[in-house]
């Protein structure tokens, strides 16, 4: 019994140290030789929330109160959530020598990239915090649980889809490219730059059908001091479990392949 105890410890280290190893790297490497450093994960959705406030609240007059929070709220997930799902097309691509040479957990690479980027969605937190003060709005008790959960169903469903893209992508080249534009698309299907219910009673399926949406959805709830939508979070909870299966299913099943690929 100590021995299977002690070779589980020794495993679970193992997973740990390999990750705080690949997570060093990507950080290191994202913010070589540049001046603002990590400031430019937070100044990146701040321009792209800049030119939508500006195109929805202004030009098209949309009439959602506290647009500009409401607008960050969405934005800041998204862009941690597409930059994943980008950068994972080529995690194993770009660590070709790493899989030739050695025998190692490799879908490590890609969980190392989605924690980079969900490490800096947390770490901008405050900003948006600091957007909330601004109207009149305070962080409630409730984050203790909430925040916690809704980052681990992000992170389940990104690491899931994450494994699917980047698995396929050493078979398929091409689907790289058709990341990009499905991202691009999924963006404007998905209620970030309106609210849910503005979509009509008739197509409102498609938010159940959208893995993203709920948790869209409920982060914005939670920073515009908004209750969490329930249904949504249930919603959320599939799609994660679900395609964290499905994604290290496919992963499982060929990366036996990867270093002929590579």
């Amino acid at each position: 019994m100590n021995k299977k105890k002690l070779a589980r410890n020794s495993s679970l280290e193992y997973y740990r140290d390999l990750v705080t190893v690949l997570l060093q790297k990507e950080f290191s490497i994202r913010y070589k030789n540049t001046i603002l450093g990590y400031a430019w994960s937070v100044l990146h959705p701040l321009f792209f929330a800049a030119v939508y406030i500006f195109a929805f609240k202004y030009i098209l007059k949309i009439q959602i109160p506290n647009y500009a929070l409401f607008l960050i709220s969405g934005v800041f997930f998204w862009q941690a959530f597409s930059n994943s799902l980008c950068a994972s097309s080529v995690a194993f691509i770009s660590s070709s020598t790493l899989i030739k040479k050695l025998q190692f957990s490799k879908e490590c690479l890609v969980l190392a990239g989605i924690l980079n980027d969900l490490l800096h969605f947390i770490i901008s937190i405050p900003i948006i915090v600091l957007v909330m003060f601004f109207y009149h709005i305070t962080p409630e008790w409730s984050w203790l649980w909430a925040i916690p959960i809704l980052l681990l169903f992000q992170l389940l469903l990104t690491f899931g889809l994450a494994l699917i893209v980047a698995t396929y992508n050493l078979f398929f080249r091409d689907l790289e490219r058709f990341v990009a534009i499905v991202m691009m698309l999924w963006f404007y299907v998905t209620p970030i730059i309106y609210k849910e219910d503005m979509i009509p009673q008739a197509l409102w399926w498609i938010n159940v059908v959208n893995p993203v949406a709920g948790l869209v959805i409920n982060w914005r709830h939670l920073f515009m001091g908004e209750p969490l939508s329930i249904i949504f979070l249930w919603i959320s909870f599939i799609w994660s479990v679900f395609i964290f299966i499905v994604g290290y299913w496919a992963y499982n099943r060929l990366n036996w392949k990867f270093p002929e690929y590579v």
